[in-house]
C-alpha cells in the first residue's frame, strides 16, 4: 500500500499494521481490559447528527482557534504520546515538523524519545510538555524547570495514570522497553525484518526526559511497571495546586472527566482541561470524552478552556466536538498510524487530509469560522 493511496484513518492503520511487528502495532492499537471504552470513543460520535445550513456565503473558511493562549491554524493538535521512536525512526521529530508546517500545537511526553529541547527547535508552533507526577519529587521539579528553560508554552499534567491500565495485548506479547518478548512476540518481529533493519541502523532508543532516572539497561521496563512503580498514587489537588503556582503560566490537566474535578481545576488556577480517558487505555468502561463534553462545558466552559480527545477519526468528529463547546480537539492514534507507516510524510498527509475534511465540512455546514459552530447545528439520538 502506498502513502498516496491513504485517504482515511483506516487506510493509515492498515498501512501501519503491514509495516510494524505485531507487539508494536498492538501497543498503539490496544487498550485496557475488553477495550469497550476504546471502541465507544469513536462510536459516540455516531449518536450525534449534524444539521447543516445552506446559502451562508462560505467562500472563505477560517479554521483558526485560540486555546490556552496559543493561536492555532487548525482546531486540532497532535497530543503528546510515548515511545514514538519505536514506531518510526523519525519519531517526535516528524511530528514536530509536521505540526509546525500546519501551524498547530504538538506535545512531547515524559516518555518521549526525543528531548523536548530538540523538538522545540524543530517547530515554530506552540509546544506542550506532557508529564506524569513521579514519586521522585525532585524529578518533577526538574522537569518543570527544564520545560520553562526550553520555552515550552503549556504544561500538561496527565492525571488519569497514577497506575497502569490492564493492557492485555501487551501482556500477551511481552511488550516492554527494552524488548523482553514472549516467543509469540519474537515470531512477530521476525515476520517484519524491514522494521528491524530500520530500527538497528538508526540512533539507539532512549528516553531523554528521564535520563538519569530510569535505567534502560537494568532490566525490562514495561509500560505498566513504569506507571505502577515510578508514578505517585498519592498525587492530590494540593500537589497540583503547588505545581500550577510554581509554573506560573498556561497549565492544563489531561484526564479530567467529572464536573467536580473540572471545577476544582478552575479553582486552583488551571487554564485548560482535557477531557480524556487515555484512548481507552486506562479504565475500561469509563465514559467517553465526547459524551461528557456538554456537561463540563456547561459547568466551567466560561472560566477555563475545555479540550477533548479520544476516538477522533474524521473532520465531522471535530466539528461535532467544537459545536458542543470544545476549544480544540486532540489527535492521538490519528497521527501515530501515519507516523508508523511513513514518518513525517505520513503525519503531514494525515494532517492535510484532516484540514481538508474540516474545511469541506465547514462549508457544507454553512459555517465560515469555528465560532459559528453551535449546538443548534446538532441533534442527539
Amino acid at each position: 500500500m502506498r502513502l498516496n493511496s491513504c485517504h482515511s484513518f483506516h487506510d493509515f492503520r492498515r498501512m501501519a499494521k503491514a509495516r510494524l511487528p505485531g507487539p508494536i502495532f498492538d501497543y498503539i492499537d490496544g487498550a485496557a481490559d475488553d477495550e469497550v471504552t476504546y471502541r465507544r470513543n469513536t462510536s459516540a460520535f455516531d449518536r450525534c447528527d449534524l444539521v447543516p445550513n445552506v446559502l451562508r456565503g462560505v467562500g472563505d473558511i477560517d479554521l483558526s482557534v485560540t486555546v490556552m493562549g496559543q493561536r492555532l491554524a487548525l482546531p486540532v493538535y497532535c497530543s503528546p504520546t510515548a515511545l514514538q521512536r519505536l514506531f518510526h525512526h523519525q519519531g517526535e521529530r516528524a511530528v514536530a515538523a509536521a505540526a509546525g508546517k500546519y501551524g498547530t500545537m504538538f506535545g512531547v511526553s515524559s516518555l518521549g524519545t526525543v528531548s523536548l529541547e530538540e523538538a522545540r527547535r524543530i517547530s515554530g508552533g506552540p509546544q506542550v510538555y506532557q508529564f506524569y507526577f513521579h514519586k521522585d519529587r525532585g524529578l518533577n521539579r526538574e522537569m518543570m524547570a527544564r520545560a520553562k528553560q526550553a520555552g515550552i508554552e503549556v504544561m500538561m499534567l496527565t492525571v488519569d495514570s497514577i497506575t497502569g491500565g490492564n493492557r492485555e495485548r501487551d501482556k500477551r506479547t511481552g511488550f516492554s522497553i527494552p524488548f523482553r518478548l514472549t516467543l509469540a512476540g519474537m515470531i512477530q518481529f521476525a515476520m517484519k525484518p524491514a522494521w528491524g533493519i530500520n530500527y538497528v541502523t538508526h540512533e539507539s532508543f532512549k528516553l531523554p526526559q528521564l535520563d538519569g532516572h530510569v535505567d534502560m539497561g537494568g532490566g525490562a521496563l514495561s509500560i505498566s511497571r513504569y506507571f505502577t512503580e515510578m508514578l505517585d498514587p498519592s498525587l492530590s489537588w494540593d500537589d497540583v495546586a503547588a505545581m500550577v503556582r510554581e509554573w506560573g503560566g498556561q497549565f492544563c490537566l489531561k484526564g479530567v472527566m467529572s464536573v467536580e474535578d473540572a471545577k476544582r481545576a478552575v479553582d486552583i488556577g488551571c487554564t485548560g482541561i482535557i477531557l480524556s480517558n487515555h484512548g481507552g487505555r486506562q479504565l475500561d468502561g469509563s465514559r467517553t470524552a465526547f459524551d461528557q463534553l456538554a456537561e463540563i462545558v456547561d459547568a466551567v466552559g466560561d472560566r477555563i478552556d475545555v479540550i477533548m480527545d479520544g476516538g477522533v477519526q474524521r473532520g465531522t468528529h471535530v466539528l461535532k466536538a467544537l459545536s458542543v463547546g470544545a476549544k480544540a480537539v486532540g489527535l492521538g492514534r490519528y497521527y501515530l498510524f501515519p507516523l508508523a507507516a511513513a514518518g513525517q510524510a505520513g503525519v503531514e498527509r494525515a494532517l492535510d487530509l484532516m484540514r481538508s475534511e474540516i474545511e469541506r465540512d465547514m462549508r457544507l455546514m454553512g459555517c465560515a469560522s469555528v465560532d459559528q459552530l453551535t449546538r443548534s447545528n446538532l441533534r442527539f439520538s
